[in-house]
């Protein structure tokens, strides 16, 4: 484990591969696994204040599960999370052309409607973050969904902390992945 500030960090975030494979796993993330997305309190107020922006690129069955849902939900451990469609997939994704699952909230981002990209937990993913009173633990996240990902990533040489680089950043700052980068060059795990 790595302490870089208040964060203690795995060290699969420096000696693992990772690239989404979206041809491959076809956004699975989005729509597979037991509970919704993981939301910080303040992203509760946001989701529910630019509604208006995403929800033309939701998917019918989405909008109807925040109708009866709302915008989050708290699940068995108490946690806030996405709710979901059905116990499965997310509420906010959607689907291209070619069936690919992606993010309304982040659809809205990218045509310029709203300054809010899609909720940390989702921006940081193949990374979780488990909340301790004085520090924020970072750890990896394996399944089998992503084995494309981590080949990908492999065949790219590209390191999960730096295929994360905007998401750490936005979640940490910018002097902070500073420093993440200098102690992975200083470190010698470069090999």
């Amino acid at each position: 484990m790595i302490i870089l500030g208040n964060c203690l960090l795995s060290d699969e975030l420096f000696s693992e591969f990772f690239t989404c494979d979206l041809n491959a796993c076809r956004g699975g993330c989005c729509v597979e696994g037991d509970a919704g997305a993981p939301l910080d309190e303040e992203e509760t107020v946001i989701l529910e204040s630019i509604s208006d922006k995403f929800t033309p690129f939701m998917e019918h069955e989405g909008i109807s599960a925040i109708d009866s849902q709302g915008h989050w939900v708290r699940d068995e451990d108490g946690d806030i999370t996405t709710p979901l469609v059905e116990g499965k997939q997310c509420a906010y994704s959607c689907f291209d052309e070619k069936g690919i699952a992606g993010c309304a909230i982040e659809k809205a981002f990218e045509k310029g409607l709203t300054d809010f990209r899609k909720p940390i937990s989702c921006h940081l993913y193949p990374v979780r973050i488990h909340k301790y009173p004085h520090y924020d633990a970072l750890n990896y996240h394996r399944w089998p969904l992503c084995d494309p990902a981590r080949e990908c990533g492999r065949a790219g040489g590209v390191r999960v902390f730096r295929f994360l680089r905007e998401a750490l950043v936005r979640k940490y700052g910018e002097k902070w992945y500073r420093e993440l980068e200098e102690y992975f060059t200083q470190s010698g795990l470069m090999i």
